[in-house]
């Protein structure tokens, strides 16, 4: 076995605060961003971090962010401009060709902007002229069903709750959002099971967990500030398990910039006690396992299950149908490993399993989500404190933007709350989500898109035809508060509105206005930002929404759009009539330092679901899905091998050319099937790339490949070989990228990882799960083949 180089130091310390320093500096942001940091996450005055949806501590710290945290505050602080001056010197097809890390380093939007296409240049408009393109456009639509209006998870509840009435009043629910690309599964399967699609648990229950079972996570790089609340679990005696297909180094030991002992002694706490290496897409197999042994030796709550739960005859029985050969194949490790596991459940009064992306991003992200929430109500760890269902958002109020509205599939007691209140019809037809609104647009349905934030096309599977659907749109509206990849392929009419940022203050004709969030774990709170804004002429979100309807509906318009935006309060006092949980809404923000908590009905054995009860899901997909579509693939590939190499070989003989025949048979046993997840960098928070160091894999570049050693001696390959990756889509269309260079990583048989966003073009807008029908980011069937000539990059 080779040994596998690691990073050998705790999580964050020192080398935490030198590179969030650095980057303060690379920004230019050093003395905005300073300040900016001071006010992160304080109560009562301060704003919440525009990075990660991870809750406050009830401890009250004179310094509350992470480095992540500071890395989103700095790229937002920074003080150069990209105004008109820059535009002017730049085409839109000189900028095409930058980088994603190029783009967000030119400064901060700061004048609304007018595609020129004659000149192919962004050129300054007025606030005015803007609007009435955009409302000459979106009037001469056929249908309001023909546009599409995308919101990103950094937009606070304000201006989402306008927003999406603002659609509504328009006319369709075509509300994609991120949640579509992240937590879908979790909104979906946890709704249906538990009654409401959140996180059951508070902050308080890690703090009387005895285990924490943490799927597809890796808090160092994705939501930092979680790693304290994991050593303070570890050091109260709870046990932490890691079940990843990757050994991510952030997750060893963790030293507290919080703690002078820490930093000045060299200490550091452990966090995990074992991590679970499992085949990637193989969490649902592994948790039947567990099930099967929990249920058949009576190591379940009969109790709980018997008066809270419907379903577990369904479940019992598919269980028993099981066979342990299939669990361990679909998982990847032994059987005595999934039992030894299970008993640590068995053994735990009070369990947490927590999760990201690694568990719902897949065609069977679904069935992840369901048999997470299965083991939870098998041991009657719904209701209790220290235990529950804890997904772990990773934009900061992308699931506060869910609750004010924003969705394409409503319920239909939000609809007719918006129609009680508002006194005006809503659309009641289920609007696109990300992936069917990208179908609509490449198929030509979609003329006009919207996007609040973001980065649609690059966030998206499919980013190129993304991209080349978009410069065929009639109308392109971006409010954003930086550059991006997607605002760089314009249509007819292409805007970009520069918006204030969460890091500056707001003042209106009604004084400085306040917003609200929601976190993970259902928190609200309020967030005030303190910085001049780069420029006296931008505009909020809310008001770029108030004076867009404004000037569609006309100033008779019975909704108060101005009076809105001017002042939060009266928004406020509007989602307190529309939105359930929200009642003295107004009051309750200003009454605690840390807001207030949602009612979690589920929290209180409360099951709002269609039985009444919680409920018990049968996963649809078969346990060893991943593994069959890698025989399948392998098979496939063999015939074709085969078959070219007794085609080269008979041209071969005919030429005597023993020599080269050898070389075929050599290149195509280089060639294999393998399961490739995306990875997101410690230098990177979505598709905002801050730089190119990711320090605890230890690269500092981005077209990597990421394989186990052991891997590479089997195959003959070495580190820094060049591999091209590919597969066969949906359509049996054959998608590649690269070459990418080989690098190590403690990573399971059979496995590889890339970088999100760069490998997207290898997701089709097919590929992903039957009913939350979220993007298969983390887990696609490819073929590797090892390149000797030079090849330059391909993402086709």
């Amino acid at each position: 076995m080779r040994k596998i180089p690691v990073y050998a130091h705790p999580a964050a310390g020192w080398p935490a605060l030198i590179a969030s320093t650095r980057k303060l500096m690379d920004y230019k942001a050093f003395l905005r961003g300073s300040l900016s940091v001071l006010h992160s996450n304080q109560p009562k005055g301060g704003f919440d971090c525009p990075g990660c949806a991870w809750p406050d501590h009830k401890s009250h710290k004179t310094l509350d962010v992470c480095e992540t945290g500071i890395k989103v505050i700095a790229s937002e602080a920074m003080s150069t401009r990209a105004d008109a001056k820059f535009f002017a010197k730049h085409t839109v097809k000189e900028l095409q060709g930058w980088s994603g890390y190029e783009l967000e380093h030119i400064g901060r939007l700061s004048e609304p902007l007018y595609y020129d296409a004659a000149q192919d240049h962004y050129v300054p408009i007025s606030w005015q002229a803007a609007y009435a393109h955009i409302a000459k456009q979106l009037q001469s639509l056929d249908s309001p069903d023909e546009a599409l209006f995308y919101t990103s998870g950094r937009v606070t509840n304000e201006p989402a709750f306008m927003f999406q009435l603002f659609v509504r009043c328009f006319g369709t629910n075509n509300l994609p959002d991120c949640s579509n690309m992240c937590h879908e599964p979790t909104s979906v399967m946890l709704g249906k099971q538990l009654g409401i699609g959140k996180a059951t648990v508070i902050l308080e229950d890690f703090e009387q967990a005895k285990l924490i079972l943490m799927f597809g996570q890796n808090p160092a790089t994705n939501h930092p500030r979680m790693l304290e609340m994991l050593a303070h679990a570890h050091k109260q005696g709870c046990r932490i398990i890691s079940i990843n297909p990757m050994r991510e180094q952030g997750l060893s030991k963790f030293r507290n910039p919080q703690k002078p002992s820490h930093m000045v002694a060299g200490q550091s706490d452990n966090i995990v006690d074992d991590v679970i290496q499992i085949q990637i897409g193989g969490d649902a197999a592994l948790l039947t396992g567990m099930a099967k042994w929990l249920t058949k030796n009576n190591k379940i709550n009969t109790d709980f299950i018997e008066q809270h739960t419907s379903g577990f005859a369904e479940l019992d029985n598919w269980l028993r149908q099981q066979s342990w050969t299939d669990v361990e194949r679909g998982c990847g490790i032994s059987k005595a490993e999934i039992i030894n596991l299970a008993k640590l459940v068995a053994d735990s009064p009070a369990t947490i399993c927590t999760w990201g992306m690694g568990i719902t991003q897949h065609v069977q992200g679904d069935d992840n989500v369901a048999m997470i929430t299965n083991l939870l109500l098998l041991m009657g760890m719904i209701g209790i404190d220290g235990a529950g269902a804890s997904p772990v958002r990773g934009h900061s109020n992308v699931q506060g933007d869910r609750t004010m509205g924003i969705h394409e599939r409503p319920k239909q007691s939000l609809l007719d709350s918006l129609e009680r209140v508002f006194k005006r019809p809503m659309p009641q037809k289920d609007g696109l989500d990300v992936v069917a609104g990208a179908k609509a647009m490449i198929a030509g349905n979609i003329k006009a898109f919207v996007s609040m934030g973001g980065n649609y096309s690059v966030a998206a599977p499919d980013s190129s035809a993304i991209q080349k659907a978009l410069t065929k749109n009639q109308l392109n509206i971006f409010v954003a508060t930086k550059l991006n990849e997607t605002m760089l392929y314009p249509g007819v009419d292409n805007l970009i509105l520069p918006c204030v940022g969460r890091t500056e203050r707001l003042i209106t004709a009604k004084g400085e206005q306040f917003a609200t969030i929601e976190d993970s774990m259902c928190q609200i709170v309020a967030t005030q930002g303190h910085l001049s804004p780069i420029i006296d002429t931008l505009k909020s979100e809310a008001q770029i929404v108030a004076d867009i309807a404004t000037e569609l509906f006309g100033s008779e318009s019975s909704i108060p759009w101005q009076a809105m935006a001017e002042d939060f309060d009266v928004t406020r006092d509007y989602i307190a009539q529309a939105i359930e949980g929200f009642e003295d809404f107004n009051q309750r923000i200003r009454a605690a330092d840390r807001g207030f908590h949602l009612y979690h009905p589920a929290r209180h054995r409360e099951w709002d679901t269609e039985s009444g009860k919680a409920q018990f899901e049968v996963p649809k997909y078969p346990i060893t899905y991943v593994a069959s579509q890698m025989a399948e693939r392998n098979a496939k590939f063999e015939a074709d091998s085969k078959q070219k190499i007794n085609i080269n070989s008979a041209v071969k003989n005919a030429q005597s050319n023993s020599e080269s025949d050898s070389q075929n048979n050599t290149q195509a046993s280089e060639q294999a099937v393998w399961q490739l997840t995306s990875v997101r960098s410690h230098d990177q928070f979505n598709t905002m790339i801050f730089g190119f160091q990711d320090r605890y894999r230890q690269t500092d570049r981005r077209d990597v490949l990421f394989m186990h050693p052991d891997e590479m001696s089997r195959l003959g390959w070495q580190k820094g070989d060049k591999v091209m990756v590919s597969r066969q889509d949906s359509d049996d269309k054959q998608r590649t990228l690269g070459p990418l260079i080989l690098t190590e990583m403690d990573i399971a048989a059979n496995a590889v990882a890339t970088y999100y966003p760069e490998c997207n073009d290898l997701i089709d807008l097919d590929t992903h799960a039957p009913d939350s029908k979220i993007p298969a980011y983390k887990s696609l069937t490819v073929i590797l083949e090892r390149v000797t000539a030079d090849v330059g990059i391909n993402a086709a």
